[in-house]
């Protein structure tokens, strides 16, 4: 892991950003000494680790005692894409704005990509916990398709926060039921781009004893900052 710049934010909160071999990240430390409990922060479907909502998820969280990374893994954010995923990207917006079918686009398009994201993750956490100032546990927060299967193959991962989860690859709906850790899951109850339903039927299938579901008016991006307030609390639970 290289770190290629940092800076000191007003908060106390020491942001850098880091290379490791082809996966650009950035990671979040509190201002104190002590090793902090992890958060990995991962947006929706290939969205960049620069977005200003999560940005500002992970500013606030680390100023609240954690230590918090987001990375561009495969296909995602500034990272080259093929020709072949730029076309699928444009035919699921495509399909999704006209209100057709796009259940196979998706499937073609998010499946390969959660496959390939999930595995560079991975190896983030390994170089991420070797480093002095994270103690662990680990948390997730974020993309649900992508956290179900971590959830999944890393035991390392002691509690994660879902976002959405309307549109969800058909293995890893397969996979929900696998997934025991704590769980807080958020839904947009107006969200165009996620059916109320299906992400209803997958909280259900969340094997997990304790889950609890956040519902709030209002569309994809409408989530309440307040979730981010109740975010903390969860994981102040499960990871300190």
């Amino acid at each position: 892991m290289h770190f290629t710049s940092e800076r000191r934010l007003d908060d106390g909160v020491l942001e850098r950003a880091f290379t490791l071999g082809e996966i650009p990240g950035t990671l979040w430390t509190p201002g104190s000494a002590v090793p902090a409990p992890l958060i990995l922060m991962a947006h929706n479907n290939g969205l960049p680790k620069a977005e200003p909502r999560l940005v500002a998820r992970a500013r606030h969280t680390a100023a609240h005692g954690y230590a918090v990374a987001s990375i561009d893994a495969a296909g995602c954010g500034d990272r080259p894409r093929s020709a072949a995923e730029e076309q699928a990207r444009a035919d699921l917006r495509r399909a999704m704005q006209a209100g057709e079918p796009a259940d196979e686009i998706f499937e073609s398009f998010i499946g390969p990509l959660v496959e390939k994201t999930v595995p560079e993750w991975r190896t983030t956490l390994d170089a991420l916990l070797s480093l002095p100032e994270i103690g662990g546990p680990v948390g997730y927060s974020g993309w649900t398709a992508v956290g179900i299967r971590l959830a999944v193959v890393e035991p390392r991962i002691a509690a994660a926060g879902f976002f959405a989860g309307g549109y969800v690859p058909r293995a890893q709906r397969e996979e929900a039921r696998q997934v025991t850790i704590p769980l807080l899951f958020l839904l947009q109850w107006d969200d165009e781009g996620n059916p109320r339903q299906r992400a209803l039927d997958l909280f259900d299938a969340f094997g997990a004893e304790e889950k609890t579901l956040h519902a709030n008016m209002g569309g994809h991006v409408g989530t309440p900052w307040f979730e981010v307030e109740d975010g903390g609390r969860f994981f102040g639970r499960h990871l300190k």
